[in-house]
């Protein structure tokens, strides 16, 4: 198998280049038309000479992210998208648009092996790691689709990044290249259903992303029941790691919390939450539950949301519900791409 050239970055594509006995300067030329003019076939790049081309074709290809469907939400303008991958595999994209700029949230696998039993990403388990490449592609598929910049970037669809770390860092590496799109790390954020070592590991990047732990329990009963990662990793543990994080970085965490009606959406939740986070520099996600069909799960009323939020902030905890998106569009991660496997749609 080939290897995708869009996921190098530009010292290594200098170095495959001089590896070919071409000059340094033609790495440089082809960095450009991948990640600014954002192409994805070799026969684009004008100014390369044809014999490169050719030498860097015996070992690399530019791995294709196409558009293959597009759902727009009549209720917020949110985009889902559908890409069709160079191996006929497909993953989701979410663009949304928001006061202070437009957000696109991209996947970092095909399925997922997490088993959480609220996801539709994880029902048909994991099938392969998404390259660095792939992941960028799905944001330069959104800018081409609508025209406009995105400023900020969420790796919080389909898989665990954590899951495909190297390639996800090496995502992360590029979007923020000065010489690529150059979004800021403060505009990056990375979720992970609470990998400890990987947690750690990310602590010791020192980049400047936001880390967001997708917590969706206050103990460990509970979290087993809905994320069978809780079996390799306790909360406390988790917890430890976040606290590892912040000393090393000083970067505010966020927790994730989809709340699910008569799962973990009591006033005894909202207590041992709020006992569980106190002390840390830290903001609370609040997420009624997307419907999914499959799991019977249901998301609680907007005034049992509000109350289980007003029960964290009397607790001085920062807390915010997050603002429902493309619920119209099958918004929560992983159905889109089920129902076309199944060919529902």
């Amino acid at each position: 198998m080939k290897k995708d050239l869009r996921s190098l970055n530009l010292i290594e594509l200098q170095l495959v280049v001089e590896g070919l006995s071409e000059k340094k300067f033609r790495g440089t030329q082809i960095f450009d038309w991948l990640h600014n003019k954002q192409v994805q076939d070799f026969s684009k790049m004008g100014n390369v000479p044809n014999a490169l081309k050719e030498k860097l074709l015996d070992e690399y290809m530019i791995y294709t992210v196409t558009k293959a469907r597009m759902q727009e939400s009549k209720e917020d303008g949110t985009r889902k998208y559908l890409f069709e991958l160079h191996d006929g595999e497909y993953v989701e994209s979410v663009f949304m648009r928001y006061a202070h700029g437009n957000s696109v949230c991209v996947s970092s696998q095909v399925g997922c092996r997490m088993g959480c039993s609220f996801c539709a990403s994880t029902l048909d388990g994991l099938v392969r790691n998404l390259t660095a490449g792939e992941m960028l592609g799905q944001v330069y598929a959104i800018m081409e689709d609508t025209g406009e910049r995105i400023s900020n970037v969420v790796i919080m669809g389909s898989g665990e990044p954590f899951d495909n770390y190297d390639n996800v860092v090496d995502f992360m590496r590029l979007l923020s290249h000065e010489k690529g799109l150059n979004i800021s790390g403060r505009n990056i954020t990375v979720s992970t259903c609470g990998l400890v070592d990987k947690i750690r590991k990310f602590a010791d990047e020192e980049m400047s992303a936001t880390l967001a732990i997708s917590l969706h329990a206050s103990n460990d009963e509970k979290r087993k029941r809905i994320m069978p990662v809780a079996n390799s990793f306790s909360i406390k543990e988790i917890i430890d790691a976040c606290k590892y994080f912040f000393d090393k970085t000083g970067r505010r965490l966020t927790f994730e919390y989809s709340l699910i009606a008569g799962v973990n959406d009591s006033e005894e939740d909202a207590s041992e939450l709020s006992s569980l986070l106190r002390g840390l520099n830290c903001h609370v996600n609040l997420i009624p539950v997307n419907p999914v069909v499959e799991t019977g799960y249901k998301s609680p009323s907007k005034e049992a949301a509000q109350a289980f939020k007003n029960k964290l902030e009397k607790k001085s905890i920062n807390v915010t519900i997050r603002r429902e998106m493309g619920r119209d569009i099958d918004g929560a991660c992983g159905q889109l791409r089920r129902r076309v496997k199944n060919q529902e749609i």
